[in-house]
């Protein structure tokens, strides 16, 4: 057996051009110097960077294992089995596509399967939750279809499942959507599918940025509900940038369809490959107690914002993520993410519902316990960064800004992501 080229070589990268390992080494270096809390971000192993870093990059393999349009696939078919064995026993799945190289593809592929140009869909309003590609107008998704949108309640701030049952009725479109960027709360697959059968709509779920802590058995999984899920491998799930779908086998035909040749060409398989890494780190039990961590992170966080005066939006978190509304400190979203940002705390502002503010300016922020949790961090920790979150939003003339960011430091050093020797991977 060959001794596998693993790559990148970075002594040789920083050889041949200095200017590229100084963006690679600066980036390490902002990832170990700060707290990053961007609710889609994660730090991957790295096993999985060696399989993005390897000799895979370099087969051009259209088509799926044993069906492809190029010789030579034999080795990269393999990977893809591997893969895909994997996800369908990770998530309980009848069939597995792992091609999409993002979530937007994934999508774009179930739309494909099951639309055609100005058939109508139901999906879940960007402002209120949603994603780009669940109809909002700059995107293919309300381009190309009759996008019908659906929200929140404006009393609880849950998803309004009487209005989506309304939509569903007066529209019937041929596709509902569940699923968002910005959804704190669980979602309630059984009343989506109820609605679906109801009007006769196939039942999609985007699960991008909960479908780790499915995979860690921490929350309820859509799969048992939905026509077709699907999702991004490097949120939660803590893989390789890239997207993925299983569904039903009664559809397999029709996403593989979709996904290539009606949507994509050749598949990475590097990242096919890195998936597959992924897929077994999930499957073992340290995984499944990282996810209940994260809730249990995202949670104490979500508390301690609302003691420094951040109100949670719907009251508060089932899953990874929190969002929270600023309106009562009188700073607005892009303020309170800049000034975070100067003492090393990465977060997004991010839209309310019902937002007054515009979506540039927002008036709510965004924060993830995804990274902060792969670092080894837990509930006391949680407490600290929503102090230290607390003094950076109120901090208006930035004089408090070193004391925020020595706190940071500490955590960090404490905990830093990925701790030598993984900097020469």
């Amino acid at each position: 057996m060959s001794t596998p080229y693993w790559g990148p070589d970075f002594g040789a990268l920083a050889a041949f051009d200095p200017d590229i390992a100084g963006v690679v080494t600066d980036e390490l270096d902002r990832l170990r110097g700060g707290l990053q809390l961007i609710a889609s971000e994660n730090f991957t192993s790295p096993a999985v960077l060696a399989a993005l870093g390897s000799t895979l990059s370099n087969k051009y393999a259209e088509g799926y294992p044993g069906r492809r349009y190029y010789g030579g696939c034999e080795v990269v078919d393999r990977a893809e089995e591997i893969g895909i064995a994997r996800a369908r026993e990770l998530f309980g799945a009848e069939h597995a596509n792992l091609q999409p190289h993002s979530g937007a593809n994934a999508n774009l592929a179930a739309y494909g399967a099951f639309l055609r140009p100005g058939d109508t869909f139901l999906g879940m309003a960007l402002p209120h939750g949603g994603h780009l590609t669940h109809g909002a107008t700059v995107s293919f998704s309300g381009k190309w279809f009759n996008a019908v949108q659906y929200g929140v309640d404006p009393a609880t701030e849950h998803i309004d499942y009487d209005q989506v049952r309304d939509l569903a009725r007066e529209h019937r479109p041929r596709m509902i959507v569940a699923g968002g960027s910005a959804i704190p709360r669980l979602i309630d697959f059984a009343v989506f599918r109820e609605i679906a059968d109801e009007v006769g709509a196939v039942f999609m779920v985007d699960a991008a940025h909960f479908i780790g802590l499915v995979a860690g058995k921490a929350i309820p999984s859509p799969v048992p509900y939905a026509d077709v899920v699907t999702f991004t491998t490097h949120k939660v799930l803590r893989g390789p940038r890239g997207g993925a779908i299983v569904c039903k086998a009664e559809h397999a035909k029709a996403i593989d369809k979709s996904a290539f040749p009606m949507m994509q060409g050749g598949p990475l398989m590097h990242a096919v490959a890195a998936k597959a890494v992924n897929f077994k780190e999930c499957l073992q039990p340290a995984y499944q107690d990282y996810a209940r961590q994260v809730v249990a992170n995202a949670q104490a966080l979500t508390a301690g914002l609302a003691e420094e005066g951040l109100r949670p939006v719907a009251g508060g978190t089932d899953t990874h993520l929190a969002l929270l509304d600023l309106q009562e400190t009188g700073v607005t979203g892009a303020e309170a993410e800049a000034r975070c940002g100067a003492a090393g705390i990465v977060l997004n502002k991010n839209a309310i519902p019902f937002d007054p503010q515009p979506a540039s300016v927002a008036s709510g922020i965004r924060v993830g316990s995804p990274a902060v949790t792969t670092q080894g961090m837990t509930e006391g920790d949680m407490a600290t960064i929503a102090s230290l979150i607390g003094t950076a939003i109120r901090d208006v003339d930035g004089s408090r800004t070193a004391e925020v960011a020595a706190g940071v430091r500490e955590l960090v050093e404490a905990r830093p992501a990925y701790p030598e020797p993984a900097r020469a991977v």
